[in-house]
């Protein structure tokens, strides 16, 4: 009793590795190993990289907007057709300036979500659960040993972070300390350098945490979605179970027996036929067997292409009507001739021989 106890305890443990259905299965509810940090840090340094090349065009846009508020804009009738002109006109710089940022940005985080896990779409995230609002269960997400190390991971993102930004504005303190020094061009410009080299350098960071995060959540996927012993069981019983699935199996199984049965015909001594109906391969080998053996038998369609492969090798082809429907009922595959055809079976063999022989 102790000792199937403890077996069904062995059973119920999930040591193994999922398997390719439930692997699917998962895919389908649109559980993945997926790092957030990846998508972020691609994002960022994305939309650094397009500041870093446009930003000068998009302070000229901003700066654009700017003048002709405050030059032409401001002398307008408070008006609802001037007003409506204002707004449009204002959306559509400000599109303008925006616009490449945020299709940029669209396109780094498609990018980076089909470089984790490719292609994927599902609405099942979407449906209504009840566990998602159960207290206990988010009380046991809150308290559990995965929200420990996002917390960690947050602090340690913050902490690098931040000194990286500290270090990046203390190189340049003594000329952001002059600042009220130069016009506002200079000290915009200063202000956007400073920026962009603090932003890359964070992002550069962030990539490299986010390289491991996304180890950390391979492997945290990998564990969560281990089978036991018995999970792999049922999973094959199931499969095993459904008749679409076993019908296929069927099939795939006579289509490889079909190959093997017709891939052996060219090595047969004699082919029998009725002449059309039924075709029966023979073949007689001393080190295989005792007595003649079939290789290859068939009716209507696969009797046709026995004779026809046998054709094409050269294989002699005797019709004998009683004796190949005879065999066809006899004898399956790779079966040898039973003892009541001996005979017969070896008069159409030396037959064949010494036709062999005049040619």
């Amino acid at each position: 009793m102790q000792i199937t106890l403890d077996l069904q305890f062995f059973a119920g443990e999930k040591t193994e590795k999922a398997t390719p259905k439930k692997r699917t299965d998962e895919r389908k509810k649109g559980r993945v190993a997926k790092s957030q940090d990846v998508n972020t840090a691609f994002l960022l340094i994305f939309v650094l990289i397009m500041m870093a090349v446009f930003g000068s065009v998009m302070k000229d846009n901003m700066l654009g907007l700017f003048q002709h508020s405050f030059t032409e804009f401001i002398h307008w009738d408070l008006t609802e057709r001037t007003v409506f002109q204002v707004f449009t006109e204002s959306i559509i710089e400000f599109i303008k300036i925006v616009g490449p940022i945020m299709l940029i940005a669209m396109i780094a985080g498609v990018a980076s979500n089909l470089m984790q896990v490719g292609f994927m779409f599902t609405t099942e995230p979407l449906k209504f659960d009840l566990k998602k609002i159960d207290p206990i269960q988010g009380a046991k997400r809150i308290f559990s040993i995965r929200a420990l190390v996002e917390l960690l991971k947050s602090l340690l993102k913050i902490v690098v972070i931040g000194t990286i930004t500290f270090f990046v504005i203390w190189l340049f303190k003594d000329e952001m300390l002059m600042i009220a020094f130069k016009n506002a061009d200079s000290a915009l410009a200063f202000f956007g350098r400073v920026t962009l080299i603090m932003g890359i350098a964070a992002t550069i960071a962030l990539l490299f945490l986010a390289v491991f995060d996304y180890a950390y959540q391979k492997y945290d996927f990998e564990k969560n979605i281990r089978m036991s012993k018995q999970d792999i069981r049922d999973e094959y019983k199931n499969i095993e179970g459904d008749p679409l699935i076993k019908s296929k199996i069927k099939e795939k199984q006579r289509q490889i027996a079909m190959r093997r049965m017709m891939s052996e015909i060219p090595n047969a001594d004699v082919v029998i036929t009725n002449p059309t109906h039924y075709a029966i391969a023979i073949k007689y080998d001393e080190s295989r067997a005792s007595a003649p053996y079939v290789v290859a038998k068939g009716v209507d369609h696969i009797a046709f292409k026995i004779r026809e492969i046998a054709k094409a090798n050269n294989v002699a082809t005797v019709e004998n009507r009683p004796l190949a429907r005879s065999l066809y009922a006899s004898v399956e595959i790779d079966e040898v001739v039973p003892e009541e055809f001996y005979q017969a079976v070896a008069e159409v063999l030396a037959y064949v021989y010494r036709m062999e022989k005049k040619v």
